[in-house]
């Protein structure tokens, strides 16, 4: 009788974050119904105590680099992990608090802390694919749960994860959504963000806030120009692209291009 073929190990890692991302696949309820039988959660604490010693086949990771510490550990990780998948934008760009990056991270520490000598911080909070090699980075705040189901189903069967690579503004024409800049004048970062929310925001005739991140190749100058035509002003641009991906490449660079002197 031929041996029993063990299944892929998949380990759920969190470092500085909310737990959004995480959240996102326990939501996956039904979808995850389709891979469970095919794998083994060795590592989720959000989800369980149990716990299985890697190595893991894949690691989906959570949160970004903020402390000495979590700096050691995440080349622990890398490691023990034959796959490593970074979720969300925390993981993939810093997150909200790579805000601290444009700032002196020490004023901050001595404004709100009683003994800031007890803090051990880094004075960046930056994105895993800067410390380790990632395998693949699945973008949004939160990601999309249907996405990452099927990164993780990509990965089981030695193929491409089949995930957009297009623009928000793609996501809009789809449900077909009126564009909220072309009919209102509303400021939207749309044409630069990448797709996977489903347009939310422009559907309730909101601008996209860029949750999921630049897109491929974005556009941020001729962006820029459009909002001023709007009358955005310069702080207004600068806002606006430090959002909850401001140390991403095409969004950080973007915004530091309007900063007053």
């Amino acid at each position: 009788m031929p041996a029993q073929r063990k299944k892929p190990k998949v380990a759920v890692w969190k470092f500085a974050s909310c737990d959004g991302c995480q959240l996102s696949l326990l939501d996956c309820e039904d979808e995850l119904l389709a891979v469970a039988d095919a794998i083994d959660i060795a590592n989720f604490p959000e989800a369980s105590r149990a716990f299985e010693k890697g190595p893991y086949d894949i690691s989906l990771v959570e949160g970004s680099i903020t402390t000495p510490h979590d700096e050691e550990r995440i080349h622990r990780v890398r490691r023990m992990s034959r796959v490593l998948i970074t979720i969300g934008a925390c993981a993939t760009a810093g997150g909200i608090q790579a805000l601290r990056n444009f700032q002196d991270v020490e004023e901050f520490i001595s404004a709100v802390y009683a003994s800031p000598q007890y803090i051990s911080t880094l004075s960046h909070s930056t994105a895993i694919a800067d410390h380790v090699p990632v395998d693949f980075e699945l973008r949004g705040c939160p990601i999309n749960k249907f996405q990452l189901v099927e990164v993780i189903n990509a990965f089981l069967n030695g193929r491409k994860p089949n995930t957009p690579a297009y623009s928000t503004c793609i996501e809009c024409k789809r449900r077909g959504t009126v564009c909220v800049t072309v009919a209102h004048g509303t400021p939207c970062l749309g044409p630069v963000t990448h797709a996977g929310c489903g347009a939310i925001c422009p559907s309730y005739n909101r601008g996209c806030y860029g949750c999921y991140g630049p897109m491929e190749s974005p556009n941020t100058a001729s962006m820029s120009g459009v909002w001023s035509k709007l009358g955005v002003d310069r702080d207004g641009l600068v806002r606006a692209f430090r959002g909850f991906n401001a140390f991403a490449e095409p969004f950080r660079r973007e915004s530091e291009a309007h900063e007053r002197d």
